[in-house]
């Protein structure tokens, strides 16, 4: 049974209850702002620090819990984010700079409805984060958003000191040059910034005068310099970006093409190359003459005339001075023609030097032993020939050998040939079209003779075995008469005398129709 003194408790209690409640519901509780920190990293203290940075925050809400967070470095312009932390690429506009950074902290007491701008602390946030799920661009009923409550008045921030470091530039490991060249070269770099590679604005580059520069774009890392302004005495060279002729270097604003000076015809030249970032700091001046395995500078030739022989010749025997003979005297071009040794003064980046250096010429004799150049054949013949340019080819092949390489510049059958490893003295290749090409007779046995079966359309076979040493072809000319071609080294097939002289000027001065 209750007692007067239990129920008496009772009605005590529940008068209490009652007065408290009507108390706390006249004076509810404030919701308070959360509190932000931001720090480099738990262990570190400011100091100056790289323009690429990585900084964390963190957010506390006595009454709630965070959503997010707005970061601002100028304190008027804010962007919102879930995370704590980010890697932040700071853009330097002077030598050394002091950055402000600034975050506060978001919770959760937003009024559950989407809000099209969001004004606290005297500042303007803008609309509340949403997921654009339509992407029309703005918020739909439905999609989702951060339901902004309140941002702490207090943001935390961090003032950093920014140090530039200059750029540095290294010399690409393909990057090495001969010893002598005509007036093309190519040289690549690798420029780099601890501030990051975007911070690089220009790459200067410089013959012989570091004074004497011009400034093409930092994001290129390969160039090939050229020139035919042969009358000039102050020349100046085209700057092709990766070689690439119909890209090369020009002013942004005028889109008029840069040319590099300095040249020095038929003297030693040294290449300088140098990186410049956003702020103008600038790496040392790269000298060509630091490049691997090469000598100080490289001496730049001056073409003679419209010929060039490329000797693509890995054995050392007579054939160069053959030719020399040959064109001195037999064809009488003492003085209009080059040399171009391609495997001894073999250049860099090779397609696009070699092509560019051909191109300097209106006939090209190209001749080899059995290992040939043929990935550099295909890659510039019809690059070429295409702009008005002939070759004369005397080349023999491996043993074993990709036909359908061959076929990327030489209209043959890709799927057969015929192949002998011996071709024996006094072998007679004839003439099968009866229009003045020259008998030719093999002076000492061949190595790997090889013959070809021809394409049905674009090609005149002329040079056969009739005694069947080899089936098919081995000498056919193109029908457009810019590619002759001879599967035989012509010092070891001109066992009737003058007939390589006469196989030379019917090709290069009829066929050809060049003059010397």
């Amino acid at each position: 049974m209750i007692n007067k003194f239990t129920v008496s408790l009772l009605f005590a209690g529940l008068f209490f209850f009652y007065a408290c409640k009507e108390k706390l519901v006249d004076n509810p509780v404030a919701n308070k702002a959360p509190i932000t920190k931001v720090f480099l990293n738990p262990d570190s203290t400011v100091s100056q620090q790289q323009s690429t940075i990585t900084l964390h925050w963190s957010g506390d809400d006595p009454d709630g819990f965070i959503v997010g967070y707005y970061l601002s470095w100028d304190g008027i312009h804010w962007s919102f984010t879930s995370s704590n932390d980010s890697l932040f690429s700071l853009q330097i506009g002077a030598v050394d700079t002091i950055f402000s950074f600034k975050v506060s902290a978001v919770d959760n007491s937003g009024n559950g409805q989407y809000d099209a701008q969001i004004v606290q602390n005297n500042i303007n946030y803008g609309a509340e984060p949403f997921t654009d799920v339509n992407g029309n661009g703005k918020w739909d009923s439905g999609e989702p958003f951060v339901d902004i409550g309140l941002i702490d008045p207090n943001p935390a921030s961090l003032k950093l000191p920014i140090k530039n470091t200059s750029p540095t530039v290294e010399w690409n490991i393909l990057s090495t040059h001969p010893d002598t060249s005509f007036t093309v070269m190519s040289f690549g770099w690798n420029a780099s910034d601890i501030d990051g590679d975007k911070t690089i604005q220009n790459i200067n580059i410089a013959l012989n005068d570091t004074n004497n520069f011009v400034s093409i774009n930092g994001s290129v890392k390969m160039v090939t310099i050229r020139t035919k302004d042969f009358s000039n005495p102050n020349p100046v060279m085209d700057i092709l970006i990766d070689g690439d002729p119909n890209n090369q270097a020009a002013n942004e604003t005028t889109g008029q093409k840069i040319k590099l000076p300095g040249l020095r015809y038929d003297a030693n030249n040294i290449f300088y190359v140098q990186a410049t970032d956003i702020s103008g700091a600038k790496s040392i001046w790269l000298s060509s003459a630091a490049q691997k395995n090469s000598k100080p500078g490289w001496y730049v030739k001056k073409p003679k005339g419209k010929f060039v022989v490329v000797d693509d010749y890995k054995k050392s025997d007579n054939a160069p001075s053959f030719y020399a003979s040959m064109l001195d005297d037999s064809l009488q071009l003492k003085n209009k023609y080059d040399f171009y040794d391609i495997f001894n003064q073999k250049p860099p980046f090779l397609n696009s030097t070699f092509l560019e250096t051909i191109k300097l010429f209106d006939c090209v004799i190209w001749y080899g032993d059995n290992d040939p150049s043929l990935d550099l054949a295909s890659s510039s013949v019809q690059k070429y020939t295409i702009l008005g340019g002939k070759i004369f080819f005397s080349l023999q092949f491996p043993q074993s050998v990709d036909l359908s390489q061959i076929q990327g510049f030489l209209p043959i059958i890709p799927d057969s040939s015929d192949y002998t490893t011996f071709l024996p003295t006094g072998s007679i290749a004839s003439d099968t079209t009866q229009t003045d090409y020259p008998k030719l007779q093999v002076t000492s046995s061949l190595a790997r003779a090889r013959s070809f079966y021809l394409s049905n359309i674009g090609v005149t076979p002329i040079y056969y075995f009739p005694n069947k040493e080899l089936k098919g072809f081995i000498g056919f000319e193109n029908s457009e008469k810019n590619v002759f071609f001879i599967g035989m080294p012509l010092h070891k097939v001109n066992g009737f005398p003058g007939s390589v002289k006469n196989l030379l000027t019917k090709v290069l001065f009829q066929d050809f129709n060049l003059t010397p």
